[in-house]
């Protein structure tokens, strides 16, 4: 039996910083990955998901292009997009497998079973590795509802290397990645539909931020059904017919589930070994990482936390700080800025209005205007940047913004939040003119007020 410091199960953004971090502190430490190093986000996540985002803005630059003197005459190709971008993910995964193997890490191509509270089977294999720690870094896996003919659907997983761009998707979900293929989709030229079983995409979002993605999303001429859910899928010749809970029945090249992840922790043997698990199959952990077991900690998607990236690479940090570091560190959740790489794209962090008003006495301020790229063109889309703080120039609670650029912004804005900033703290900054997000720093009196809950003008 083989001996380790650290065994990490899943070799995702949390699994392999957390395994490179605890080398570099002189642990012993071996990762088992059963898939490609790299995880949900380099291999079939966020990488891929925004290179194909970039593919399909191109659409909206063509049609502005001919007001400012251009003639362009374009054409798209899918394989081309499709071997451009596994190429590099593929230099994105010999990047990892580099830096795990720099600090000593031991890379085994297997798959991995907690067998007891120090022990992990490799299934393949049939050893066990004994470890003084065992970390779960296994990540979330797409769900697909149990419905007649579920089978002749895709998820995100799929959707990245179809052998041809379908005609026309049928796409189910109303979150991020629902909304974000239906702009990629979209944007390459695909009839696009999304049905969603709610009546409006985004849910937990401010709701300036769920109007205004909507309007931008049917203007792309992408076609919405709200509450209303796929009840059946069949073959139907070279098409797919989707049977919907109201009865109606439409056929479609493709469709696509999105309807939210679920944790991987199938045929792991936590429960046997003792770890608690919640409801919803996520790893019950504590502000450590460590669950109901002392020696088995959890990162990433698979504790249900935060479903993000930077988040998962954070704790899986945390982790090796707190246990081989002999520096307790534990992250803080409250705070974590969120981009949605939909067209409109979006990019908040704070409490949402419906939220703060249930807090305290708030003013909000929002700006709502046409984007310079657009004015020589007749697009009418608008930007829309919204700040809600407490009343009289108090501290910033939430800041939202929908229209181009809105990520990179709200990375910058994380910023002062993080510190407490007030409105007079946004009040200080000169504005950069022309730029949309001088908004931010330039509102003067409040769009509205809430005192003791009653919204006051607007």
């Amino acid at each position: 039996m083989s001996t380790y410091d650290l065994v990490v199960i899943g070799a995702g953004s949390g699994g392999v910083r957390a395994a490179r971090m605890a080398a570099s502190y002189g642990a012993k430490v071996a990762i088992v990955e059963e898939f490609r190093v790299g995880g949900t986000c380099v291999i079939r996540g966020c990488v891929p998901k925004k290179l194909y985002v970039y593919a399909s803005r191109f659409h909206d630059l063509f049609d502005v292009a001919s007001s400012f003197g251009w003639k362009v005459d374009a054409s798209f190709d899918w394989p081309t997009l499709v071997a451009n971008k596994e190429k590099e993910i593929t230099r994105l995964e010999h990047a990892y497998v580099t830096n795990l193997e720099k600090p000593g890490v031991e890379i085994i191509r297997d798959r991995a079973v907690v067998a007891g509270p120090n022990s992990v089977h490799l299934v393949g294999q049939d050893r066990d590795l004994d470890a003084k720690y065992i970390l779960v870094a296994t990540g979330g896996r797409p769900f697909t509802p149990d419905i007649p003919g579920a089978e002749l659907g895709i998820s995100s997983n799929e959707a990245f290397d179809l052998p041809a761009l379908p005609h026309s998707i049928l796409i189910e979900g109303g979150g991020y990645i629902a909304v974000e293929f239906a702009t990629i989709f979209a944007g390459l030229g695909v009839h696009t539909t999304i049905v969603y079983r709610g009546n409006c995409l985004l849910r937990g979002f401010d709701d300036d931020m769920r109007r205004g993605l909507e309007s931008g999303l049917t203007d792309r001429g992408i076609k919405i059904i709200y509450q209303t859910t796929i009840a059946s899928l069949a073959r139907d010749g070279a098409d797919i017919a989707a049977t919907f809970s109201d009865g109606v029945t439409a056929p479609y090249s493709a469709v696509m589930f999105a309807t939210g992840r679920s944790p991987n922790v199938d045929g792991l043997g936590l429960e046997q070994a003792g770890v608690k698990l919640h409801a919803n199959q996520t790893i019950a952990v504590d502000a450590f990482s460590k669950t109901s077991v002392p020696s088995i900690y959890a990162v990433g998607d698979v504790t249900g936390r935060a479903a993000l990236t930077p988040v998962a690479i954070r704790e899986g940090w945390y982790f090796a700080e707190t246990v081989f570091n002999n520096n307790p560190m534990a992250v803080d959740h409250s705070e974590i800025p969120t981009a949605v790489f939909a067209e409109p794209e979006i990019g908040v962090i704070g409490l949402t209005e419906a939220e703060a008003v249930t807090h305290e006495d708030i003013d909000v301020y929002v700006s709502r205007f046409r984007p310079m790229m657009n004015t020589l063109s007749t697009r009418t889309e608008r930007m829309i940047l919204k700040l809600i703080t407490e009343k009289d120039g108090g501290k910033v609670l939430g800041v939202h913004i929908l229209g181009h650029g809105a990520a990179e912004m709200i990375q910058l804005v994380a910023i002062p939040i993080g510190m407490g900033a007030t409105k007079a703290d946004f009040d200080r900054a000169m504005a950069l003119h022309p730029s949309a997000a001088e908004e931010l720093v330039t509102f003067k009196a409040p769009s509205y007020t809430y005192r003791k809950g009653q919204k006051i003008g607007g």
